[in-house]
């Protein structure tokens, strides 16, 4: 059977860098298939930089033509739609929060966790990541095999781009707005986030917290380590793309800024921009479009034992999401793991 990869929610902005990740990583499909909702029927969407496909409509399209279907179309639509796909024999990979912490379903950074992904056999279908907790385990899995983390505090800084492409209008809209006195009035936010920062994302729980802070610590102690503990407040910043996060991290063992530097250099997906001096990190304007983690303001905490603190910036769009879904793609491959037929339960 040919390598196929369908792109369900194409047309959404995650589906878009999915199929431009695809294209620019020259991912060996003969075939790449562009699905959406029946609205978006024949709608053009770009796949690399000359060529472009046509939506075909979820209702009608037939999964068993795709080897592999990344889905970028939503919890709701994933709920309804990934069993059915994985059953027509088609491995999905589920951008959305719906399987992530389902034991039967395994949730994958290819820099931290590769052989989880031989867990799909169980469901034919594997999770990915919530954005901002991708960018911060790429950074934080060197540092835990060398030194083992107990304690992770993270404050993020999350783009709008993170809530979708409203949220992304939104930002612009009011931002534009208020240079000529009109009234910023929040629809997609529960308040004015041009020029202003919002520090509630998604629902809240019963014990304060958020449910994108509940993600980030239940999917840290599946990927990385249950033993890990983890807090963490999350606020919406008037960043188009690209998420943030300063994480204040608790080791087993000492770890020096040089020792530190030294191993997120050699890591998988880091890169360390980190000089002592004006400009010497990296903010997410500068990582847009970018497939790395950046790592920056490396150093000790002297206020508690084994201390260290960093600056974590990713392009969410990207590592949180799109490319993530396509690195687990290529795992697949690199595996020799498409040509099996799972039992799908």
């Amino acid at each position: 059977m040919p390598l196929t990869i369908a792109v369900v929610g194409a047309t959404g902005m995650v589906g878009q860098e999915v199929l431009a990740i695809l294209a620019e990583r020259m991912f060996p499909a003969e075939e790449v298939f562009a699905v959406a909702s029946r609205n978006s029927l024949g709608r053009e969407v770009s796949y690399g930089d000359e060529k472009t496909l046509k939506c075909q409509d979820i209702e009608q399209f037939d999964f068993s033509k795709a080897t592999i279907s990344i889905f970028a179309a939503g919890g709701d639509v994933a709920k309804e739609w990934a069993p059915k796909v994985a059953a027509a024999g088609s491995i999905v990979i589920d951008n959305s929060s719906a399987f992530r912490l389902d034991p039967d379903v395994p949730l994958v950074i290819p820099e931290v966790n590769p052989d989880a992904v031989e867990g799909f056999r169980k469901r034919n279908i594997i999770a990915n990541p919530n954005c901002s907790t991708a960018q911060l385990l790429v950074a934080l899995k060197p540092i835990h095999d060398a030194a083992t983390i107990k304690r992770v505090v993270v404050a993020t800084y999350q783009s709008v781009s993170g809530a979708g492409r409203e949220a992304s209008d939104e930002l612009f809209q009011q931002t534009k707005g208020i240079f000529v006195g009109q009234d910023a009035e929040p629809t997609k936010f529960t308040k004015q986030i041009a020029f202003n920062v919002i520090p509630h994302i998604d629902v809240f729980l019963d014990d304060g917290s958020t449910k994108e802070e509940f993600k980030m610590v239940a999917e840290t102690k599946k990927i990385l380590d249950p033993k890990i503990k983890l807090t963490a407040t999350c606020v919406r910043v008037p960043v188009f793309v690209g998420h943030s996060e300063a994480v204040n991290l608790e080791l087993e063992k000492p770890l020096t800024t040089e020792e530190a530097h030294s191993i997120l250099r050699e890591a998988p997906g880091c890169l360390v921009v980190d000089k002592r001096e004006d400009g010497g990190y990296v903010t997410p304007m500068e990582c847009v479009g970018d497939f790395a983690t950046f790592i920056s303001r490396v150093r000790e905490d002297p206020t508690v034992e084994n201390g260290l603190n960093l600056w974590v910036v990713s392009d969410n769009l990207r590592k949180g999401a799109a490319l993530n879904t396509v690195q687990i793609a290529e795992l697949l491959l690199n595996r020799g793991l498409l040509g099996e037929t799972p039992v799908v339960h």
